[in-house]
């Protein structure tokens, strides 16, 4: 059978850390991805989201992840790029860490977002998935700054982004499912970058780059 990676060379790519597998989520992965996001994710009526896409009725949830995975996929090009890692734990599915970018060959500029399953919430997990993006963007990628977001009161992904070395920028006011949300937004650079004190292993680097327009 023909390997999904010789035509989407994402599929080839899997970044792994002590605890952690990192790599693009693949039509077989969609019933575990939604598994784990139906296990919940936050708690009820405390949204960490842009878009409350967690509290959808069960009935929708997964048709909403695949259409949405499937969309990212379908809509990717060299100037506008999202890869949609899920993150596996021990075996098991327990969250995705995307990293994004829009003209990342003028910008060096990525994005990042995170969900991790409660159950596995307050182990480090958070912090080692967001480390492992951030070490593939600037030492694989060439980036020259990571981005990232959360809702002021969200102190658990901002705590995550202040022990990785982000610096605040600026809080914004926006519209989150319909709610005025007071919004933090956090920058990180190669300087200021704290790194793990572990070694970031990649493979199908070469390929996924090539694809994304992105050359040494």
């Amino acid at each position: 059978m023909t390997d999904p990676a010789s035509y989407w060379p994402p599929f080839g790519l899997t970044l792994t850390t002590p605890r952690l597998e990192l790599r693009p989520i693949r039509d077989e992965d969609i019933p575990a991805a939604v598994d784990a996001a139906s296990s919940g994710i936050h708690e009820a009526g405390r949204n960490p989201f842009s878009r409350p896409w967690a509290e959808a009725p069960p009935h929708e949830l997964g048709i909403n992840m695949a259409q949405w995975y499937w969309r990212c996929r379908g809509g990717m090009t060299q100037q506008d790029w999202t890869l949609l890692l899920g993150i596996w734990h021990e075996g098991a599915f327990i969250g995705c860490q995307d990293v994004a970018a829009k003209d990342f060959a003028t910008l060096k500029t990525v994005t990042t977002g995170s969900w991790l399953r409660q159950s596995v919430q307050g182990r480090g997990l958070g912090k080692e998935m967001r480390a492992a993006v951030a070490l593939y963007a600037f030492d694989f990628l060439g980036a020259e700054v990571a981005e990232s977001e959360a809702a002021a009161w969200n102190q658990q992904s901002l705590g995550v982004s202040r022990s990785l070395g982000y610096d605040l920028n600026g809080v914004t006011r926006a519209s989150w499912g319909g709610k005025t949300q007071e919004v933090q937004k956090v920058r990180l650079t190669p300087a200021t970058f704290k790194r793990p004190d572990w070694n970031l292993q990649v493979k199908g680097h070469e390929a996924t780059a090539k694809y994304l327009g992105i050359h040494p």
